[in-house]
């Protein structure tokens, strides 16, 4: 059974069942990612919440790595927080990639602590879910030995309400996905898609999935869609 050591980083987060001072949030990633570990059937280590300092950190990622085969954190890698990450990684392992050109999800990372595979997802909920469902996922499947792991496939729909976009990245927008009058597939967003607003994804059953390339996107033109895990 694959074992998966999972803490969230920062000063501000507290769990659930605890009072909120001013500027603390709670921490719901590390609720998310539990559940989509489960559903993986592995065996999680909750290390629950750990704050911005070097040697707290430190102690975290070092006692991780030596009881799991895959370290995963979600906050302290974007840019501007008050993070270390990125400085412990490069001295208890290696980085191999950071931020890749999706949204949500840019402040991805992935690397190696010892022999333990090392995923740092963003702090944004949705962002976390995006990242997740994208590269950690299949990465996961193929460590437990998997052969047959592949992300669920794409197909088309038309879109029902236009959607704005600007080249540069690929986005992965919530969707709704209904069957119309024709007997067609039609697609919707969930509305705002802020990486902050948890209910874009509760409320949806597929993403939307518009090339770096694409730009705005009409009603009535055909877009890609990818079902959410569970409706395959």
């Amino acid at each position: 059974e694959l074992r998966v050591a999972l803490f969230s980083a920062g000063d501000e987060l507290r769990s659930i069942g605890t009072q909120l001072a001013h500027g603390q949030i709670y921490d719901s990633n590390r609720y998310t990612l539990y559940g989509l570990l489960t559903r993986l059937h592995c065996d999680v280590i909750d290390m629950g919440v750990v704050g911005d300092d070097p040697e707290a950190l430190e102690r975290a990622f070092t006692a991780a790595a030596a009881s799991a085969d895959v370290v995963i954190t979600s906050g302290g890698v974007s840019v501007g927080e008050a993070d270390y990450v990125r400085v412990l990684l490069e001295k208890l392992g290696e980085v191999l990639f950071w931020k890749i050109a999706m949204k949500p999800g840019r402040p991805l990372a992935y690397g190696r602590i010892g022999a333990a595979h090392f995923f740092g997802l963003p702090g944004n909920p949705v962002a976390v879910m995006m990242t997740f469902y994208q590269f950690v996922r299949d990465a996961l499947l193929v460590l437990q030995g998997r052969r047959d792991a592949a992300p669920p496939p794409l197909f088309q729909a038309t879109l029902s309400t236009p959607i704005r976009k600007a080249p540069g990245r690929t986005e992965f927008q919530r969707g709704i996905l209904a069957r119309g009058a024709d007997g067609g597939y039609t697609v919707r967003t969930t509305g705002d898609q802020g990486s902050g607003i948890l209910s874009s994804m509760s409320q949806a059953n597929c993403f939307i999935v518009l090339s770096t390339d694409t730009g705005d996107v009409a009603a009535g033109e055909v877009v890609d869609v990818q079902l959410l895990e569970g409706l395959l």
